[in-house]
């Protein structure tokens, strides 16, 4: 990216799902950086404005800058503990929708190809053989002759972990301009549509739900 390519959406484009004491839910639009990237021209972030709206914001979790979706922050120090560790722990449930080019064979399968500690070429990763691993389910919700809506669900949370997964599979998502053909779509069609994750004080498990847009 450079500097005269970011040009992020407005701040009523981000849509607030949830807030109380410990944490804030909001569906990130695509395009918009979850946390402020280098230089004052990448300062308008997901995160910035939410902490424009409700002061303290808590990173936990990130989502590509052209991936949309759920996206939390917490509002403090021992939230923002709690749900990392969920997140470490793999106690999170996370499932995505995705455009991809091709149609699987089957309805229903699992990709399980490592990917490599560190990057040789940045921002891109790599599936390297004794990487770290990544694990991603995915199931067939529609197809066209050319290409299937998928609903995926992530095991792990490497980098760009779906976004690789299913174009080192062969259905790479269409607008991806790192993995797939940019031209295929007019923006990423990749979507965090749903997060499970227990409350830091509450303890119960709460459900966030984001339709896409595409």
């Amino acid at each position: 990216m450079n500097a005269h390519s970011y040009r992020p959406p407005p701040q009523e484009q981000q849509r607030v799902i949830f807030v109380d004491d410990a944490l804030i839910v909001v569906d990130k639009p695509s395009g918009l950086l979850s946390v402020p990237g280098r230089g004052p021209d990448k300062a308008a972030c997901a995160q910035s404005y939410v902490q424009e709206q409700f002061g303290e914001a808590l990173t936990i979790h990130r989502l590509d800058m052209d991936t949309s979706g759920i996206l939390i922050f917490a509002r403090t120090k021992s939230a923002q503990s709690f749900l990392s560790k969920q997140f470490e722990l793999r106690r999170v449930e996370k499932r995505y929708e995705a455009i991809a080019q091709g149609i699987p064979q089957t309805r229903t399968g699992t990709i399980d190809f490592p990917i490599a500690k560190y990057s040789k070429n940045r921002p891109l990763r790599h599936i390297e053989a004794g990487g770290l691993e990544a694990i991603t389910h995915w199931e067939i919700i529609s197809q066209t002759p050319t290409t299937s809506r998928l609903k995926l669900r992530p095991e792990t949370g490497r980098s760009h972990q779906l976004r690789l997964h299913l174009s080192a599979a062969g259905y790479p998502i269409l607008g991806d301009p790192l993995y797939g053909m940019e031209n295929s779509a007019h923006r990423l069609l990749l979507h965090a549509e749903n997060l499970s994750i227990a409350h830091p004080e509450k303890l119960k498990t709460l459900s966030f739900d984001a339709r896409p847009a595409f």
